[in-house]
């Protein structure tokens, strides 16, 4: 009985741990964080469900933080030896890397990629999932960050991208890619949507 009352107790601690780290990283970096918490369940799954799984090729995952999105990928059958997750802050490389032993944790500037993931062959991405605050950022580094994740992504593949603003977080006037969008995730705290951006064939 005392095993499972301290189970319970840790485990509503660490429910509150992820939010705070994450608020701490937001009130130190606001524009490199540019979330106050971590994306909630249903927004990641969602965001999960436009990663192809069938597919044998690796995915990338940019901005994981604490690991909402990241946890809910490896959930939707994605193996960890496909998925390479690039991360700005030192902090949460090593949460994750904890959280989720074995997995590739890059510690990097999404911004300027390239650098970081010499490892990931030209063409070879069947999806790049990003919770990068893209809006936070002036336009030609948003296209920036979208042109070099296409170099590495297969042709038609997707870049996915949850925003809680009402436009597009790159202007789609662009013809670097076809988009689409889901409707708003409204159980998501604030309220966000999917935008899916596909290299072109």
């Amino acid at each position: 009985m005392f095993h499972e009352t301290r189970s319970r107790a840790e485990n509503a601690l660490n429910k509150f741990r992820e939010p705070s780290k994450f608020l701490r990283a937001w009130v130190e970096a606001p524009l490199t964080t540019g979330a106050v918490a971590p994306s909630g369940p249903v927004l990641a799954q969602r965001m999960a469900e436009f990663v192809p799984v069938e597919s044998n090729n690796p995915v990338l995952e940019l901005g994981p933080g604490t690991g909402p999105v990241t946890k809910a990928i490896l959930e939707a059958g994605i193996s960890k030896d496909r998925l390479t997750c690039l991360e700005y802050s030192t902090d949460f490389c090593e949460h994750l890397s904890d959280k989720f032993e074995g997995l590739n944790v890059v510690q990097g500037d999404a911004y300027n990629m390239r650098p970081s993931l010499e490892h990931i062959a030209p063409n070879s991405l069947c999806a790049v999932v990003s919770s990068l605050p893209l809006v936070s950022r002036p336009m030609e580094f948003r296209l920036k960050c979208i042109r070099d994740a296409f170099a590495l992504m297969r042709p038609g593949a997707p870049f996915i991208q949850f925003s809680y603003s009402f436009a597009s977080p790159v202007t789609l006037k662009s013809k670097l890619f076809s988009w689409s969008k889901t409707g708003w995730i409204v159980k998501n705290i604030p309220p966000a949507r999917v935008w899916i951006f596909r290299k072109p064939f």
